[in-house]
């Protein structure tokens, strides 16, 4: 299992950063390696879906539980890639801190590239970052 940690200092209220990313069907917009999103299943904050990621167009079952203002835990269930995304957000110095943790592994014989993956993951999320922020100061 491999951990990868990204955060981006945004000056915008916590407020707007969250809006931004709760919008899950808009995640394609902001995270290049989600190529399409399909939800399933919604109880609440805690929802079902499919994604098709860019890495050989896979697709890929989660578990999102959203704790507004606070966090999206994201679980991978079924597909190439086994674990967990978490996005929190803390207000901080009168803007927002946003930070993102991946703890993943590939599954079945895949799981042999999962170091190699880890640099494309940890800089498409640098980016990813880079794009909410720049959505939520405009």
């Amino acid at each position: 299992m491999v951990k990868i940690q990204a955060d981006v200092r945004i000056d915008a209220s916590p407020e707007k950063v969250w809006e931004i990313i709760s919008d899950l069907d808009n995640e394609p917009k902001f995270w290049k390696g989600t190529k399409e999103v399909r939800n399933i299943s919604r109880n609440g904050n805690e929802i079902t879906r499919e994604i098709i990621i860019a890495f050989k167009d896979k697709r890929c079952m989660q578990n999102v539980t959203l704790f507004p203002r606070d966090r999206i835990e994201a679980v991978f269930t079924k597909g190439i890639i086994q674990g967990r995304k978490s996005m929190t957000i803390e207000a901080r110095d009168g803007g927002t801190v946003l930070e993102t943790i991946w703890e993943i592994r590939l599954s079945g014989v895949m799981g042999v590239f999962t170091g190699m993956v880890k640099k494309h993951i940890r800089n498409g999320t640098i980016q990813a970052l880079q794009n909410i922020k720049e959505e939520a100061e405009r």
